[in-house]
């Protein structure tokens, strides 16, 4: 599990074939993650990988054909900046919001505007993820936590303040950019129980 809260910006070093796969190495010289051993998680962009080869400057991940056709990892090149979270510990402080490093499909930017010393940001998604995505409800673009303002057809806004643009990725977004993009998982799983429901476990529409 992740909360949201990118611990900064890491490079992608190298990027390679393996079996059908790819295996990426990811510079993090210059984050500040707590130290991480083969076998842990890392969200990448907000994709969870799991580290397989690692020490004090970089990690490697296999990435598999599903991951990469699903989110914005297989458009990757050498030298592209990544936002990087290590997975929550217990005791940890969740200052965004629960997510899984699951992505769900990639938006796109619609638009970058100043506003004060913020940016809005307006990005739109496939018509299958607009019903899990409600005014100020939460939604992870890239892997950062941000609240929604407001949502309008495909398209939802959110507000970026200064930190949270200096530290990730969203510094970089121009209109076009594709992000990707994890919904609330409240509202996963809320549809599926609404689905099974049969009445018996007392969760139908009413």
């Amino acid at each position: 599990m992740f909360s949201g809260i990118v611990k900064g910006v890491g490079r992608i070093l190298e990027r390679a074939d393996a079996g059908g796969d790819q295996r990426l190495t990811i510079g993090v010289k210059s984050v500040a993650l707590p130290e991480f051993h083969p076998g842990n998680s890392v969200a990448v962009n907000g994709v969870c990988l799991t580290v397989v080869v690692c020490d004090s400057e970089c990690f490697t991940s296999d990435v598999s054909v599903e991951t990469l056709s699903m989110t914005t990892l297989g458009d990757l090149t050498e030298g592209d900046s990544v936002n990087l979270e290590n997975a929550l510990r217990l005791g940890d402080s969740l200052d965004g919001h629960l997510m899984t490093g699951h992505v769900d499909g990639v938006g796109r930017v619609k638009s970058v505007e100043e506003a004060a010393r913020s940016i809005m940001l307006r990005i739109q998604v496939d018509e299958v993820l607009v019903p899990y995505i409600a005014r100020k409800s939460s939604v992870a673009v890239d892997g950062v936590s941000l609240t929604v303002n407001a949502v309008e057809n495909t398209t939802f806004q959110v507000n970026v303040v200064p930190h949270t643009r200096e530290m990730t990725v969203i510094a970089g977004y121009r209109p076009g950019t594709a992000v990707n993009i994890e919904v609330d998982i409240v509202a996963r799983y809320l549809e599926r129980l609404v689905q099974c429901g049969d009445g018996s476990a007392g969760i139908n529409l009413e």
